[in-house]
């Protein structure tokens, strides 16, 4: 494994790209996790952009500030994790302090701590580690606890990692309700990955 030094992690700079672009810049950076039980990694492979005001199916739609949303209205590089349906999901906080705008992480590729990972999902397969954003938490041992933290420093934390070669985006996924924001094109993915979750319409950018 190559080792994360300082000068690895990414800096608060990095997350000063529009929403959009930082979506995609995502992909292929290295999501770390220390825990007393031992650090877990993967590559990020899956996104989601989430627009902010404008955006029916943003937490922050039309401003909503409530304590759940009170981390996108800080400045980018802020960690934003909340529960759905007893799963934590985490994500990057985007478009600068005041607009509040966020990245849903929905699947890495495993790359260290895998026995860490496997004893965390009980299950042999890889491919299913990590393929989906409560699954991703879970082996990687991302808790409400690091709400509010920086992701340019320990314990939760975004590295450089590889570039990927492709990228492909389409419609978000389980946004069903939020009328025409269902299908805005706001989901990228490396091309061809086997740990990004269920699909929906393909199109290649």
């Amino acid at each position: 494994m190559t080792e994360i030094t300082n000068h690895s992690i990414l800096s608060g700079d990095f997350y000063e790209q529009p929403t959009l672009e930082l979506a995609k810049s995502l992909l292929g950076c290295l999501l770390v996790k220390e825990t007393p039980t031992g650090t877990a990694s993967g590559f990020i492979v899956e996104t989601e952009a989430y627009m902010g005001p404008l955006d029916r199916a943003a937490h922050s739609f039309g401003n909503r500030r409530t304590k759940r949303t009170e981390v996108m209205f800080g400045k980018s590089g802020l960690i934003y994790t909340y529960v759905m349906h007893t799963h934590t999901l985490v994500n990057v906080v985007s478009g600068g302090a005041g607009n509040p705008e966020a990245i849903l992480i929905r699947a890495v590729e495993p790359y260290s701590g895998l026995e860490t990972m496997q004893e965390r999902r009980g299950i042999a397969d890889m491919r299913k580690w990590t393929n989906g954003p409560g699954k991703l938490t879970k082996a990687l041992g991302i808790t409400m606890e690091d709400y509010g933290r920086s992701y340019t420093a320990p314990p939760l934390y975004l590295a450089v990692g590889k570039q990927p070669e492709h990228i492909s985006c389409g419609p978000r996924i389980g946004i069903d309700n939020s009328g025409e924001a269902k299908d805005y094109p706001w989901r990228f993915w490396v091309t061809g990955s086997p740990y990004i979750s269920r699909t929906r319409t393909i199109n290649k950018g």
